[in-house]
């Protein structure tokens, strides 16, 4: 739960610490939006990866499921800035399925946390191996950081590109390699 006080009073400390008037205008309720905002932006530190999860159908099919460009958007826990781009997110039932806007929903949980791409890669492929009980996932996140384009080294349009396998991915290189032809067709 956001605790909307300390967020606002963060927020007047950081305006006077750069210098702003928090009489102005347009600041006078600037940190009351980014307590609201952050409420939004950071919803996925109260919720459970397993509940999307949850509900399961049975399959005689065990091939491949791929649902990818889901688009999301983070905040790097480093520098509080947005990081964004696509997931694409893979797995090889073990007998049971989910709807495919619960994959979707797994990333969107874990991209509403203050966090870092590496991690949030290897948490979808984890809760998807806890909670489902595949036989293997893989995830591959490209995703744009604002604290390497609108600041640092200023790199506008760089892409960092994670990946982790779980399972039969790890055993199975053409099973990898399709995934990876599938991402790009």
């Amino acid at each position: 739960m956001i605790d909307r006080d300390k967020v606002e009073a963060g927020v007047r400390l950081i305006l006077e610490g750069v210098g702003e008037d928090l009489s102005r205008e347009g600041l006078a309720e600037t940190p009351q939006r980014i307590a609201r905002m952050y409420e939004e932006i950071f919803a996925g530190m109260d919720m459970d990866a397993g509940e999307p999860l949850s509900k399961q159908f049975h399959v005689d099919n065990n091939a491949m499921v791929l649902e990818k460009d889901i688009l999301f958007y983070s905040t790097c826990e480093h520098h509080l800035l947005p990081f964004y781009g696509k997931a694409h997110v893979a797995y090889v039932p073990n007998g049971e399925v989910v709807g495919l806007s619960k994959l979707a929903r797994t990333v969107e949980i874990y991209a509403r946390r203050p966090q870092l791409q590496e991690q949030m890669t290897a948490q979808i492929a984890d809760a998807l191996m806890e909670h489902l009980n595949p036989k293997g996932a893989v995830v591959m996140i490209e995703a744009e950081h604002m604290c390497m384009t609108m600041r640092g080294i200023k790199k506008a349009g760089s892409k960092t590109v994670t990946y982790v396998t779980r399972g039969c991915f790890n055993e199975d290189e053409q099973m990898l390699n399709h995934f990876f032809d599938m991402v790009r067709s």
